[in-house]
């Protein structure tokens, strides 16, 4: 494997370790000394910049009242009360969050010293001045916006429903076994005279879905997999609707209306029955063998078990296995956007759209 790769996988790995030590600890001084070794690191940095120094001063002055802040907010915030419950989870959580405030500020103060140097150019470069800092003017809106989507899908209602639902998933057993019906299989089975294989991207709006965007920074972060264009036989991994055990579940279309906008996008990929078939019997063998939502994996990548997937990587899987793949990747790695966008030799064919609030009720 490629060092480059390796050494991204560790570092994600890493971080997925730090984000769970910091969970789960109940010691209010850790979180204080990473807050205040950042802010030495920042302090060290703007010292050595080549900023001016009215302007250093006051980034070391800003950076200081951050510290304070960050401290103020363990004590009287997120180590305030009982230390114990889902409601603590949730405040660590916020705590981490704060980490990223100082960064921010190091990042407007990149954009700032862009600035200085575009201005610092001259007449001569005038046309190169403008260009550049029209670009890194779209850089801060576009980061604005960014943030405020992230604050969106990071309100306290969603990051509650995602703490309530983590106790029903498993990074290491299967947890859904059998839950696929003979009648489920008897609806594929009926649909192999349609030669097409159809893949469904959503945008539901579901906290798990809005808590995705935020990495992904995409609207659409579902996709499953279909035998007939009516969608009788949509499939992918989920994590269950509080209904089934996270993992390989067949879906309604009901389910995907998490917000007013929610939509679906209907694409066709030409497959034999032959095809098809070879998608049904891994479906009903990972059915009969057990499966789970891979929950870990969203950012890790990889996968403890075989049958251990999320969305994305089971449909690009099974249409490795049937021979229908169109671009190459780890399954692991891939997006539900990928199979749009990643489309270069348009094997996909649009079908239609759902819009669900045009929809009647």
């Amino acid at each position: 494997m490629n060092i480059k790769i390796l050494y991204r996988n560790a570092m994600q790995i890493l971080i997925l370790l730090i984000f769970l030590y910091l969970i789960s600890i109940k010691s209010l001084a850790v979180y204080a000394v990473l807050y205040s070794i950042e802010a030495m690191f920042l302090l060290f940095y703007t010292l050595t910049s080549k900023l001016r120094r009215s302007v250093k001063w006051m980034l070391i002055l800003l950076y200081l009242l951050l510290l304070s802040a960050q401290q103020v907010f363990l004590v009287m915030f997120s180590f305030a009360g009982e230390l114990t419950g889902m409601v603590f989870v949730l405040k660590k959580f916020a705590a981490i969050l704060v980490i990223f405030a100082p960064v921010i500020v190091a990042y407007l103060t990149y954009l700032y010293s862009l600035n200085l140097q575009f201005f610092a150019l001259g007449k001569d470069a005038a046309v190169i001045s403008f260009e550049l800092l029209k670009e890194a003017h779209s850089r801060a809106e576009s980061m604005k916006e960014n943030l405020q989507k992230n604050a969106d899908s990071l309100r306290p209602e969603n990051l509650s429903e995602i703490a309530k639902d983590l106790p029903r998933h498993s990074y290491s057993r299967y947890l859904n076994r059998n839950t696929l019906t003979e009648e489920y299989f008897e609806d594929c089975r009926k649909s192999m005279d349609d030669e097409n294989l159809y893949v469904v991207l959503s945008s539901t709006g579901s906290p798990a879905s809005e808590i995705i965007s935020v990495f992904t920074q995409k609207t659409f972060n579902h996709v499953s997999l279909s035998f007939d264009q009516e969608l009788k036989t949509i499939i992918s991994y989920n994590g269950g609707e509080n209904v089934s055990p996270p993992g390989l579940n067949k879906e309604y279309l009901a389910s995907f209306r998490k917000k007013q906008d929610a939509s679906v996008l209907v694409y066709r990929i030409r497959a034999t029955q032959l095809q098809k078939m070879i998608v049904l019997d891994k479906i009903m063998e990972i059915n009969s063998k057990g499966s789970a939502y891979n929950l870990v994996g969203l950012v890790t990548k990889f996968s403890i078990r075989p049958n251990i997937m999320f969305c994305s990587q089971f449909v690009y899987l099974m249409l490795k296995i049937a021979g229908l793949s169109y671009f190459t990747d780890a399954a692991a790695k891939v997006k539900p956007s990928d199979f749009v966008e990643r489309d270069y030799y348009r094997k996909l064919e649009f079908c239609y759209e759902i819009k669900f609030n045009e929809l009647e009720l």
